[in-house]
């Protein structure tokens, strides 16, 4: 069973629907130049609305090391999604416990990644959100049990996972009515499927 991750969440309804459908984490991003951009303020509000146990994630791209735990703290993320395409982070002074993203281009991407937990992402120019796959036969023969997939995911292409053993998938625009609208049958659907692999 692949834990799941709701991402671009910019409303309390959609929050709660995700919740509902059975996500294991929320994700708000903290990019402006995104469509799915959350305010620290506006991430709280909903943060502060919903149930216990549901981890609530802040998606950074190329930030310092201040704004993440500036932005984390104000918005009170559990987590740290963070895209440092310039190596200049050093993580040791962030507060928040985090995950690199690894927007892959190649399978040595993939071969490169250390004993950590990451999310794989296709790279896109604009940071995510576009829908686009990461190739699945750049994890043959990988453990890709500390790995999350990210990109182009939606329910009914999740069964092409099986056997890989991910350790969770993060959907947003596979679950969305329009850009900052998610769809409740979409979610549970992902949810349900997510839970198969």
């Amino acid at each position: 069973m692949s834990r799941v991750k709701i991402c671009g969440i910019t409303n309390l309804e959609d929050a709660l629907n995700a919740i509902k459908a059975g996500a294991d984490a929320l994700g708000f991003v903290f990019y402006e130049k995104s469509p799915r951009y959350i305010t620290s303020k506006q991430a709280r509000e909903i943060v502060e609305a919903i149930p216990p146990f549901i981890q609530t994630v802040g998606l950074f791209v190329n930030e310092s090391e201040t704004i993440i735990n500036q932005i984390s703290a104000e918005a009170k993320m559990q987590l740290a999604q963070i895209i440092d395409d310039n190596n200049q982070l050093n993580y040791k002074q962030l507060n928040i416990k985090h995950v690199r993203v690894i927007r892959a281009q190649s399978k040595e991407d993939i071969l490169n990644i250390q004993d950590e937990y990451v999310l794989v992402d296709a790279f896109v120019p604009s940071f995510g959100g576009e829908g686009k796959r990461v190739a699945l036969e750049w994890f043959d023969d990988v453990d890709c049990s500390k790995i999350i997939l990210a990109g182009g995911l939606k329910a009914r292409n999740l069964k092409e996972l099986h056997g890989y053993n991910f350790y969770g998938v993060d959907v947003s625009s596979g679950v969305e009515a329009s850009k900052r609208k998610k769809d409740d049958q979409k979610m549970i659907d992902f949810v349900s499927k997510a839970h198969e692999i």
